[in-house]
């Protein structure tokens, strides 16, 4: 793809990127939504474990006759290990504001948790409401922990109960979840990206198939849009073909002036050659000739006018090997006497988008100059360029042409020798008609040492 075509407004490219948009933020929203819910719920659980802890504490704490705090006998092995990652602590609160350790597990060896600063405030405005926090532990490992208060049968000072646990298995478990979340809706949007491709191409098929059916009429494969279309696109196409059929009345139009005007000319033209002819005398000669430069004026400029008027036309293609055949066949036949081959060659499927007419005084122009100026060989090839072009080639045997002959045989009404019989107007006429249908005509040396008359024309389909 061109870069010109990539900054080119493009309605695919716009629906895509539109559709894509909306698709991949409301993944991206969605994949952080169900993250934090996750994390949360992990959180949460984690915490139900620490509150269940705080309640066996506090359940199973007692005072003994000194009023000193006892701790329960709890069986998880966890809080007996040093440094386990799980541990609890019972403390009470000091004038100051601080909290004084009274009893703690094994696992903190000699270590203690770390509490906030105002904790004690803050447990004491609510002290049935339990207060978590994040903290570092004697490894200095991430603890998740939690604090409440609550008072003991048998001792008047409240106590703080706090128990915390090494929430890394709780990060891992989210981190992987994050990871192994991010992998499914990266996947999630690629499918959806190839989805949001594969529905605009589909749903914009009918479209397509519309560029097609016009480029199938432009080429000349069609007369009109034919094809069944939704709703949306039903009256456009009945407008293209409504537009057609005006465009071909114009053209038909065109060419009934040009007819029109071709006879009015004429036959002034005629009456006059024939006077002329009938009186002697030098301004019978001075009329003939210019009577006769007329007429080849008017020949040439109306010519030109109907090669433009059929261009605009649809639909119209002739058959390059249906041409070639007839003409050779024709100017074998006008040339027997001087024994002249044409070896001409075409595919069958190859066809020129114009009329037959304007092939035939194309090709014939070309191919009677050669049989004009051979030795005894013709050679004709037509070839496609693409899909929208194709390129007829002429040579011939004889003398050829030098550069500056070439350039100058184009010219109207040259004529290199005189002694020949014509008009002159020849590859002049070929340029002109040739450039009219957007064509390109070239001359060179031909491979059998002649004159090489190459010509680019317009293809239509098949």
């Amino acid at each position: 793809m061109k870069l010109e075509d990539l900054r080119r407004p493009s309605l695919v490219r716009r629906l895509v990127i539109l559709a894509a948009g909306w698709s991949l933020a409301v993944l991206l929203v969605s994949a952080i939504v169900f993250a934090l819910l996750f994390q949360q719920a992990a959180l949460r659980r984690f915490d139900q474990g620490l509150s269940e802890l705080i309640d066996n504490l506090v359940a199973g704490a007692t005072v003994n006759e000194k009023g000193q705090v006892l701790a329960p006998a709890l069986t998880d092995l966890r809080a007996l290990r040093a440094y386990s990652g799980k541990y609890w602590q019972l403390a009470e609160p000091t004038a100051d504001g601080r909290i004084h350790i009274l009893v703690r597990s094994r696992s903190l060896w000699d270590s203690e948790l770390k509490t906030p600063v105002g904790v004690a405030a803050q447990l004491a405005a609510d002290p049935g409401k339990p207060v978590s926090y994040e903290t570092k532990g004697p490894l200095d490992e991430p603890l998740r922990a939690m604090i409440s208060q609550a008072k003991l049968p048998g001792r008047e000072a409240p106590v703080i109960f706090m128990a915390a646990e090494d929430r890394s298995p709780v990060d891992r478990d989210i981190r992987s979840f994050i990871a192994a979340t991010a992998v499914v809706f990266l996947l999630l949007g690629v499918g959806l990206m190839a989805a949001v491709v594969i529905q605009v191409r589909v749903g914009l098929n009918p479209l397509f198939a519309l560029r097609r059916e016009i480029a199938r009429v432009r080429r000349g494969s069609a007369e009109r849009v034919v094809g069944a279309y939704p709703s949306e696109l039903t009256p456009l196409a009945d407008e293209l073909n409504a537009l057609m059929a005006h465009n071909q009345e114009v053209v038909e139009r065109q060419r009934t002036h040009v007819g029109n005007l071709a006879h009015a000319l004429k036959t002034p033209l005629s009456v006059m050659l024939t006077e002329a002819g009938q009186q002697g005398g030098p301004l019978s000669d001075v009329v003939t000739r210019q009577a006769e430069a007329m007429r080849m004026q008017v020949d040439h400029h109306l010519r030109r006018a109907r090669a433009a008027a059929r261009t605009q036309g649809s639909g119209e293609r002739t058959s390059v090997a249906e041409v070639l055949d007839e003409l050779s066949r024709t100017l074998e036949r006008i040339f027997q006497d001087k024994g002249v081959s044409i070896d001409w060659d075409a595919a069958d499927d190859l066809y020129f988008q114009g009329e037959r007419q304007d092939l035939l005084e194309l090709a014939g122009n070309a191919m009677e100059n050669g049989c004009k100026w051979c030795r005894g060989r013709v050679r004709v090839r037509a070839d496609e360029l693409g899909a929208e072009r194709l390129r007829l080639v002429i040579e011939d045997d004889g003398p050829g042409l030098t550069p500056e002959g070439r350039e100058a045989a184009l010219r109207r009404g040259a004529r290199l020798d005189e002694s020949a019989p014509g008009s002159g107007l020849g590859l002049n006429i070929i340029d002109e008609l040739a450039r009219a249908y957007g064509g390109v005509l070239k001359l060179g040396e031909s491979r059998m040492g002649g004159l090489s008359v190459d010509l680019e024309l317009p293809r239509a389909g098949t």
